[in-house]
């Protein structure tokens, strides 16, 4: 089962290697999300800040504060004129990339939003929490368009389908849902069945696939058609804690963080581990992939407070 066509001759190994150390965060690091055009990296924590960072030097750009908790999550929108974060503080913030200061202030969650997300069109915002809801917003009013009642435990994350017609979350319940942006209709329930705490999800490009992490120490991808779990990776660790799965450069491998304080890659279509990444002193919390460049960000949690940066030979010795 072949999700993203067409394979290379001869297959390319992962060969990433420890390029910066970025420090600048007192309290663990929840998210990192690199720009669209992959020239800024933007962190957030429990110490309330969101951060950018220069992606080619690690150097700081910029420090946002206005959430009065600890962020969960951040977003940038498709094209890259903003940045949104969610919090505990019962809030989703919009930050502008022009001018660097906030925007809005959505309001609506009645309890900490734990997740956020741009629609591909960048004129809508979902974000979930521990309101066990799902609110669509209208990003240039800044309105609640929908709230779904999506879950029946915290929300722990939201993501568009490829042409913002879907909207994919997954919840502590174990659940992951598929809904009709246009209509709020439930279409679809993804369910094992034995319903371990889903953490994170992601479609793939295509939109035929999700991507989702699970705290039973597994990422599974999942048909959207069929609505059945075609793959499954394993090897690292995640009972604990909402760990973040992506698709790495070049989309033919997964990489994850994992609470034994290491970065996993495995090979998309075989399953296999391709490498291990090895430095971080503490859960690596959050990953994420560069959108043209093999370079990958990673983030871990109280002990360590560090984003360190990985690039692949083959990256280095093209650019």
């Amino acid at each position: 089962m072949d999700v993203d066509e067409p394979k290379p001759e001869s297959p390319y190994r992962p060969n990433y290697k420890p390029t910066l150390m970025l420090s600048g965060h007192s309290r663990s690091i929840s998210a990192i999300k690199f720009s669209p055009d992959g020239k800024m990296l933007a962190s957030c924590a429990a110490d309330k800040l969101v951060k950018l960072w220069d992606a080619d030097s690690g150097d700081i750009i910029q420090t946002f504060e206005g959430h009065t908790e600890g962020i969960s999550d951040v977003a940038w929108s498709i094209n890259g004129d903003f940045l949104a974060s969610a919090s505990d503080d019962k809030t989703v913030r919009l930050w502008s990339m022009e001018s660097f200061e906030m925007v809005r202030v959505l309001q609506g969650h009645t309890n900490f939003v734990f997740c956020v997300n741009f629609s591909p069109s960048s004129s809508m915002l979902a974000s979930g929490g521990f309101d066990e809801t799902v609110r669509v917003w209208d990003v240039a009013r800044g309105k609640t368009l929908k709230t779904l009642p999506a879950h029946s435990d915290p929300v722990t994350a939201v993501a568009f389908n490829h042409d913002g017609t879907l909207i994919g979350s997954c919840a502590m319940d174990g659940l992951i849902r598929i809904w009709d942006t246009e209509s709020g209709q439930c279409l679809k329930t993804l369910a094992d069945d034995d319903n371990p705490i889903c953490s994170h999800i992601k479609f793939t490009p295509n939109s035929r696939f999700i991507l989702a992490s699970t705290q039973d120490s597994t990422i599974r991808l999942w048909s959207t058609q069929t609505s059945k779990c075609v793959k499954t990776y394993a090897g690292h660790t995640n009972r604990t804690y909402c760990i973040f799965a992506e698709f790495a450069p070049g989309r033919k491998h997964i990489v994850s963080g994992s609470e034994d304080m290491k970065v996993y890659f495995w090979d998309l279509q075989t399953r296999d581990i391709v490498q291990v990444l090895d430095g971080h002193r503490d859960v690596v919390i959050a990953v994420a992939a560069h959108p043209t460049r093999r370079l990958i960000a990673s983030a871990a949690m109280e002990k360590d407070l560090t984003i360190r940066f990985w690039a692949d030979e083959a990256d280095t010795n093209s650019s």
